[in-house]
């Protein structure tokens, strides 16, 4: 896990034993926050959500009168749709039926009610239209990726008890008015990292259905790392067998199995995320070590680390074994694993000599293209050679060298593209404050409107704004293993990077954002999702 930009030496701790059990032991905590009352702009009204609450903010809005009416006789209707269209039509419904109590049929009849609708133009892979008279709910799109982005907004414009899973009294109604949306980049991501605490497949399909809330598209899951192995390679059953087998403090670990990680991805995929898997490489590497001695230059495997140190691990460069090990697990990842992308790592590979480490990358990057991926590296792939069309993911921030940003900002300017992750604004794990039960502060605390407030189009100073590919918002797990730690960690941050990567930066304006943001805490609170109530934030009451 990148932690900081040091040079190369001992290993460096991120957190004390006595700080992480003191964390553990506030568990109670992670649902407390502080708030005062809200004022009155931040309040629902007494009618419909007005069109302009969303988050993501939608690149148009055009409000209109009156407001349509769910009612028991209402259906939901896909004219000439497609086998997608009828699923995230079925989608829809299954979000609606419990709350409301309606049967909402899903017909290819025309006629009235909530209309779902393929064809549109000039919406692109992801956009949408959604128009709302006092007879219907239209979504139009021109894929149906951009018909579930459309779901979501229309969630957000019903009442926030929608997303109860027991009937509520409603009335469900919708603004009237044209909601006309498309993303501002193509590459929305956030990470789990599974490797320093083993998340369950139902726990990352939770927090997959959190991500799609906000019209995130990637999902970047940390395979590997120096606490565990976690996911199953034939060719080398023992990295998840006894690399997996246990985690951060000392606990059982765990591994995907094939099937387990062909479920993710398919439960992705039903929510339109794409998963990118992580290697990380050369460094990181322990899990791995010590389930192979002949990884290691000695021949001698290591003890399984349970501890949180980083850049003391690298495999044996000179050896050809390791680049066996490297084919093999590529190739069968890849062969699992539909998307275009796979991730290789190379972050704080602080015992690897920096003749080593290039050599290294410039051997691996040609793997994952053999195997038909577009390689992505953590920003320290920068400084080896960029195999044309890679992605260099940011994770910088403010005490990171002038020289290691004008590295990057090179590259950018010889075409590697860039996934922005500024550690003291993206990174979720990081503190909100001293008094956050959970999380680390290495990288400064970062409350939620630091978060929120930055442009990745400019961030970078001297990277062309068009080489930015996206953002995307890493979960590191030293100190989460629960789904409520995450969510406490990830939410209210995690909507305000989606809209940096959504929304057109003409739209960013904290003081606008943070009322949008608190009218998401009773959505939330029905979906059972834990939260820090930020005192930044104008929460309503309860």
């Amino acid at each position: 896990m990148p932690a900081r930009s040091s040079p190369k030496g001992p290993p460096v701790s991120r957190v004390r034993p006595h700080r992480l059990l003191c964390s553990l032991l506030l568990v109670a905590a992670a649902g407390l926050g502080t708030a005062g009352a809200a004022p009155a702009s931040a309040r629902p009204a007494d009618g419909p959500a007005p069109l302009d609450r969303i988050v993501p903010a939608p690149a148009s809005v055009r409000p209109a009168d009156g407001a349509y009416r769910l009612t028991d006789r209402t259906a939901i209707r896909v004219p000439g749709a497609t086998g997608e269209t009828k699923r995230v039509a079925g989608y829809l419904a299954d979000v609606l039926r419990p709350s409301t109590g309606y049967p909402l049929p899903v017909t290819d009849r025309g006629g009235d009610g909530i209309v779902l609708r393929l064809g549109a133009k000039g919406l692109g892979a992801e956009g949408y239209r959604l128009t709302v008279t006092r007879r219907a709910v239209t979504l139009s799109a021109t894929r149906a990726a951009g018909l579930f982005h459309g779901v979501q907004t229309l969630r957000q414009l019903l009442p926030a008890a929608v997303e109860r899973r027991t009937p509520q009294p409603g009335p469900w109604t919708v603004a009237a008015g044209t909601v006309t949306d498309t993303p501002r980049y193509a590459y929305r991501g956030a990470m789990l990292d599974v490797s320093r605490h083993f998340f369950s497949v139902a726990k990352v399909k939770r927090y997959i259905d959190q991500l799609a809330l906000y019209k995130i598209n990637k999902l970047h899951l940390h395979l590997s790392d120096d606490q565990g192995w976690r996911i199953a390679i034939d060719s080398w059953p023992r990295l998840a067998a006894y690399g997996g087998s246990t985690q951060v403090g000392g606990g059982p670990g765990g591994h995907y199995t094939k099937a387990d990680y062909r479920e993710i991805v398919r439960y992705a995929q039903s929510r339109y995320l794409t998963v990118v898997p992580e290697i990380d490489m050369p460094g990181h590497t322990n899990a791995a070590l010590a389930s192979y001695p002949e990884l290691n230059c000695d021949g001698t495997a290591p003890p399984l680390y349970t501890g949180t140190e980083v850049g003391f691990s690298s495999l044996c460069v000179p050896k050809p074994v390791t680049y066996d090990f490297v084919n093999d697990v590529i190739r069968e990842l890849a062969a699992l694993t539909p998307g275009p992308y796979l991730h290789i790592g190379g972050d704080e590979a602080h015992s690897t000599s920096h003749e080593d480490y290039v050599t290294f990358m410039n051997k691996v990057q040609p793997v994952v293209a053999e195997y038909g991926k577009t390689v992505i590296g953590w920003h320290q792939l920068t400084g080896a050679t960029p195999a044309k069309g890679a992605v260099a993911q940011y994770w910088g921030y403010d005490a990171t060298s002038a020289a290691e940003k004008a590295q990057v900002a090179d590259a950018a300017k010889k075409g590697t593209r860039l996934v922005l992750s500024p550690a003291d604004r993206a990174y979720l794990d990081m503190q909100y404050a001293k008094d956050t039960p959970y999380g680390l502060h290495w990288a400064g605390y970062v409350p939620v409107e630091r978060s929120y407030d930055w442009d990745p189009g400019t961030y970078l100073a001297g990277a062309p704004a068009g080489s930015v590919l996206g953002v995307e918002a890493p979960l590191w797990s030293e100190t989460l293993s629960e789904s409520a730690q995450a969510e406490y960690m990830a939410f209210p941050r995690l909507p305000g990077i989606a809209e940096l990567g959504w929304s057109p930066a003409s739209t960013h304006d904290w003081d606008r954002y943070k009322v949008r943001l608190a009218s998401q805490g009773p959505r939330w609170d029905a979906m059972g999702i834990t939260y820090y109530r930020s005192p930044q934030v104008p929460w309503p009451a309860k």
